[in-house]
């Protein structure tokens, strides 16, 4: 169906590996197998730098690191597994897994409603294992589609995971490769897709050593992270052709659903078939023969519409990206925030169109950045934008990683969730956020080099400039840092943090079961302001939804077509809510049809 992975030590069979390395700067490369027992093997040198070995006697467990020129000695770049951490020895692993998931056929894009979640802080244990067990509250509570943040080998037991060095290796401390595929075919027991951050951008300082075996890097073009990755320059192709091998590594082996690719407008690729574009044509290629439905959605900044745009219409052909504007376009609008690049925002008006089109800035000038930002997304489908009213990075990248539930108040805090679950797009909930979870999410590692973990603390200093900090961020590094980012579900039991886990999945129902809010097509799609009032029209067929959002403090009127009659299928201020009280109909006809909806809820109404 699709040629066979061949980076790394791949099993042939039962006691037989092959070892291939991409090396172009070693005359020479061994494998030093140094457990069980200690021998020295010469790989055979091959075509354009590569170095590659068939190997018996060779097991699961086997540790091995390569040594170029009979000198240095590195982890495999390709390693599948690297349990003594990111400088210790690359452990032969056995791919073999009794999956359970052979009927399961993916979901359809539109379908998605996922669920950001870090492992290492979504339960206390921080393993794959730990966060099964909470799967199936995810199910019920109407999540289809979970999404891990990157789980790559990254140095030591806490980080992000955007430091990760070895894109093959699954985090050990996470549970490694076997934990992860019990992860993912638990969720597919569960009809939940999978959807796996990578990092196509950069790799972390610590433990990387790509560097010393080839041409991964150009020094043509610089990042925070330094010289990037060689995506343009000459040896690119083989660049290219070990991170295209990770994704269908992730997509085949471990049967991920869809993989998140962090920050595209970070690569740097001035070639006339990016790198990205390349790598959606394997992608596409692979869901097409496999029969299961993959999908590729991007991070970026960029507002830039050719990322979904299909290739026929001079596009890249990615499935779908993120939509930084419509939070962006909400946060202020609840918190008053104008710092940083929230500057660029606070108008009603933006939100709508953010909900109407997608991108806020389309072409206009951005104060923020100080030149014209975007263009127009008004063509791309719903289903290729996720919206959001938190994530890990818009937490995660505040100096204290406070959580909206402790930025607004419990009225405006439903009024996010109803944009975000009621949105034309594929909403993303992050871990917590369904109950109002209260303890912050900041930025953590535990990096082993001090002057590295001294930059990376210099760095968040600067990074916070332009949001007027007045103190030090919490120390990146601090064990304690970690521990205070770990979910404290006890909250979601009582008070208004169970009413807004009730509230969350009642949203998700009418989202999954009423035509007009499953309906994505903006063709049927209408959005109007009113003061400081949002009201989305919708459609499928004959039927229709009017969902007013008041962003403002005082009433405001909302005027249903007359010669109807329209019944409330949610209002945000109801006690079971724990609102003040509705004061709205239960139905409302003509020719009485304007109601004042209070400021800072939400009501749904539906044309019978």
């Amino acid at each position: 169906m699709f040629p066979a992975l061949s980076l790394g030590s791949t099993l042939l069979e039962e006691g037989v590996y092959q070892f291939r390395v991409w090396a172009p700067l070693a005359r020479q490369v061994e494998v030093h197998i140094t457990y069980p027992g200690e021998r020295m093997v010469r790989l055979k040198p091959e075509e354009r730098g590569y170095h590659a070995l068939i190997l018996p006697e060779v097991h699961q467990g086997t540790l091995y690191k390569y040594r170029l020129d009979s000198r240095d000695e590195f982890p495999d770049p390709a390693s599948r597994s690297q349990p003594q951490g990111v400088h210790g020895p690359s452990e032969v692993v056995n791919p073999e897994f009794d999956w359970k998931d052979s009927a399961w056929p993916g979901l359809a894009l539109k379908d998605y409603i996922i669920y950001e979640l870090h492992v290492g802080a979504f339960t206390p244990e921080g393993t794959f294992e730990a966060a099964m067990h909470h799967l199936r509250q995810l199910r019920d509570l109407g999540i289809t589609a979970v999404e891990l943040m990157p789980v790559a080998q990254f140095p030591g037991e806490r980080n992000w995971g955007y430091d990760g060095v070895y894109p093959f290796a699954v985090q050990n401390s996470y549970g490694g490769q076997q934990g992860l595929k019990r992860f993912v075919n638990t969720c597919h027991g569960l009809s939940l897709a999978v959807v796996l951050d990578v990092v196509y951008n950069h790799l972390g300082p610590d433990g990387n050593y790509l560097g010393r075996y080839g041409y991964y890097f150009t020094s043509c073009y610089r990042t925070l992270w330094g010289d990037a990755l060689n995506f343009d320059g000459p040896y690119s192709d083989d660049v290219r052709r070990f991170f295209t091998e990770n994704a269908l590594y992730w997509l085949d082996e471990f049967h991920i659903d869809a993989l998140r690719l962090d920050a595209v407008h970070a690569i740097a690729d001035a070639s006339p078939s990016p790198f990205i574009k390349e790598l959606a044509q394997v992608v596409n290629n692979y869901s097409r023969l496999g029969g299961r439905r993959t999908y590729l959605i991007a991070e970026s900044d960029a507002n830039d519409a050719r990322l979904v745009t299909d290739e026929g219409h001079g596009g890249y052909g990615l499935n779908a990206q993120w939509n930084d504007d419509f939070h962006h376009a909400l946060h202020t609008l609840l918190t008053g925030e104008r710092d940083g690049y929230y500057r660029d925002f606070g108008e009603i008006s933006q939100l709508a169109k953010a909900v109407k089109d997608g991108f806020v800035y389309s072409g206009q000038y951005s104060a923020y950045r100080r030149r014209r930002h975007g263009v127009s997304s008004r063509d791309i489908p719903g289903w290729c934008l996720v919206v959001f009213a938190q994530n890990h990075d818009q937490v995660g990248n505040r100096m204290l990683g406070e959580r909206l539930s402790t930025l607004v108040s419990f009225e405006r805090l439903k009024l996010a969730a109803g944009l975000v679950v009621l949105a034309p797009n594929i909403p993303l909930l992050f871990m917590g956020e369904e109950y109002g979870e209260a303890t912050p999410f900041q930025y953590f590692t535990s990096h082993e080099d001090p002057a590295l973990v001294q930059s990376v603390r210099e760095g968040r200093s600067r990074e916070f400039a332009a949001f007027s900090a007045r103190r030090e961020p919490p120390d990146p590094q601090a064990e304690a840092t970690f521990r205070s980012c770990k979910l404290d579900r006890s909250l979601s039991q009582s008070g208004h943090h169970r009413a807004l886990l009730r509230l969350y999945k009642e949203l998700i129902r009418l989202r999954r079961g009423t035509g007009p809010l499953a309906n994505l097509e903006k063709r049927d799609l209408r959005v109007d302001c009113q003061d400081d009032m949002l009201i989305v029209w919708r459609w499928r067929g004959d039927q229709e939804v009017a969902t007013a959002f008041n962003l403002g403090n005082e009433s405001t009127q909302l005027s249903l077509d007359s010669g109807h009659t329209w019944r409330k299928l949610l209002d945000s201020s109801d006690r079971r809510w724990l609102g003040p009280g509705s004061a709205l109909p239960e139905t409302v006809d003509a020719p009485e049809t304007d109601i004042a909806v209070p400021g800072g809820t939400f009501v749904c109404f539906l044309r019978e």
